[in-house]
């Protein structure tokens, strides 16, 4: 039996460790990369003419992005904030009392002792009370590139920025859909205007390393820990 409980208490353990353990980011993600040359590059059709699809540049156009590998700049300007709060309270009282029965006007009673069933007050109560407040922002720039241009016109944007700092790293990564009536005349986006965005923004390295609470405390305030 001791053995069992020292396995399930060592398997317990071992779940919450495996939970801890967090992926390093790393840098040349090929989801973030950018369109490579080779994919830009298109055949180009034999007309015999001198215009061609392929390399129409529009003269008259104001240089938005359009096209798969073209840039946009997207501004950073995220707020959250957020506000949460609960109470609960209740109590609980009970008392029992039964009187010892008769039988032709006397007490029934068992080894000289009366029959009959007296409880003391029993009363349990309960209060619990918490409150969550967060808020968040994020400003900043970074440029990304175009991926694919879907069928309604809308363009599928990606990118990273990471910044080697002298204590570790520090890396902004970004997708989403972009509408190309949203795109203002310095080709640049604000992020709320991203549809389905992803914003990604962390470090690695010993000042993030000191931000971060050790395995064995995550392993104690983990939702495996009873307490």
């Amino acid at each position: 039996m001791k053995t069992q409980v020292k396995w399930m208490v060592g398997l317990v353990a071992l779940i919450s460790l495996t939970g801890c353990v967090q992926k390093v980011a790393k840098p040349n993600n090929p989801y973030y990369a950018p369109i490579t040359p080779q994919n830009l590059q298109s055949v180009r059709p034999v007309t015999g003419s001198i215009y061609s699809v392929s390399t129409n540049r529009d003269i008259y156009g104001d240089g938005r992005a359009t096209r798969i590998g073209d840039i946009i700049t997207v501004l950073l300007t995220e707020r959250t904030q957020s506000s949460k709060s609960a109470k609960t309270s209740y109590d609980k009282e009970t008392q029992i009392n039964l009187p010892q029965p008769t039988i032709l006007g006397r007490g029934l009673s068992a080894f000289g002792n009366p029959i009959g069933v007296s409880q003391p007050n029993a009363k349990s109560e309960f209060e619990g009370e918490g409150q969550s407040d967060m808020s968040n922002s994020l400003n900043g720039n970074i440029t990304v590139t175009v991926h694919d241009v879907l069928p309604n016109g809308s363009l599928v944007v990606r990118g990273e920025k990471w910044l080697t700092l002298n204590q570790g790293e520090e890396y902004i990564r970004v997708s989403g859909l972009v509408r190309p009536q949203d795109i203002d005349q310095d080709n640049s986006i604000a992020s709320t205007k991203l549809a389905d965005a992803r914003i990604e923004y962390a470090g690695n390295g010993a000042i993030n390393d000191t931000n971060a609470s050790g395995w064995l405390t995550r392993f104690f305030i983990g939702p495996f820990w009873p307490l």
